[in-house]
């Protein structure tokens, strides 16, 4: 079991930055694969990053390439989305999940336990 504090988000201007953290507990956090998703309104959860059990392999949404850049420190059992070059159409709320096995997973299905939520606005 993994639950899951996402932290950071808030009001941004366009071409800003934030840092995400998403702080997890229990023992086994290490083991987890981590993605990164967000939800605008009216729109479906949409996959922003994902990063493997140990860091070493990241893979991003299309829309973020270039600008987001996921992290984790496995002794502080935190994973982090940092934002640069914000966009009003990044404006949303940013979730952490955790899954088992491989980082290579894009679809909200795959992911197992999921944090709350923090929301991020960005004014143009």
């Amino acid at each position: 079991q993994v639950q899951l504090v996402e932290s950071g988000g808030g009001l941004v201007q366009a071409g800003g930055s934030l840092r995400l953290s998403c702080a997890a507990s229990g023992r086994t956090f290490s083991s987890y694969a981590m993605g990164w998703f967000r939800q605008a309104p009216g729109k479906e959860r949409e996959f922003v990053a994902a990063i493997s059990w140990g860091g070493g392999s990241t893979y991003y949404g299309e829309s973020v390439k270039g600008r987001f850049t996921a992290s984790r420190d496995n002794v502080k059992n935190t994973v982090y989305l940092q934002m640069n070059s914000l966009k009003p159409e990044d404006t949303a709320v940013y979730y952490c999940a955790a899954t088992m096995g491989g980082s290579r997973k894009f679809i909200v299905n795959e992911y197992d336990y999921w944090g709350q939520g923090t929301q991020v606005t960005v004014s143009s």
